[in-house]
């Protein structure tokens, strides 16, 4: 008895060391998400851009279009943006979510680094991103002409990220 009870944090130990190298090969990027082919949350937000202007599920749909999760606090968002405005001037359609931030520095983030978003959602509750199962930013979904979640990706859009894995994706969508 006694023998069992010095084992007992060896055992912890090496229990807790498999949980932890498991989580070594884990994806954060690939998070699940329940909402992957049900339709956006049902919501009615303000406008980033367009004072008294309020855009609903109804305004993102109709063609496929990324739905980028971002804010003006988020750093890794800075360095995804140029990608965006890089995609935006090639006809890729992308409506923002301002995710918890301050309209006022929200509206000067896009007067200095170029607005690539069809429509941007003021998002300063918190609430859509809560719908949307939002982690933090930046997040981007893909949604159908249907207004369907059809693909969540969490981090940075890069280039390659675009090329390899987000493209193909929304080409699909277009081809629908």
């Amino acid at each position: 008895m006694k023998r069992a009870f010095l084992l007992l944090p060896l055992a912890l130990f090496l229990l807790m060391a498999v949980f932890l190298y498991r989580g070594l090969f884990l994806k954060p990027e690939e998070l699940p998400s329940a909402l992957i082919g049900k339709p956006l949350p049902v919501f009615s937000l303000p406008s980033v851009l367009e004072d008294q202007r309020l855009i609903s599920q109804a305004d993102v749909v109709g063609r496929p279009a990324l739905l980028n999760v971002w804010a003006t606090w988020c750093i890794a968002c800075k360095v995804e943006h140029p990608v965006l405005n890089k995609l935006a001037a090639q006809g890729v359609i992308i409506h923002g979510i301002n995710y918890k931030d301050d309209n006022t520095a929200a509206r000067q983030w896009l007067k200095d680094f170029l607005n690539p978003y069809k429509l941007n959602i003021q998002d300063e509750q918190g609430r859509l991103g809560l719908d949307l199962g939002v982690y933090g930013a930046p997040e981007t979904f893909l949604i159908d002409k249907r207004g369907v979640i059809r693909h969540k990706f969490v981090g940075v859009i890069t280039e390659q990220v675009w090329r390899e894995q987000l493209a193909p994706r929304y080409q699909e969508l277009l081809s629908e």
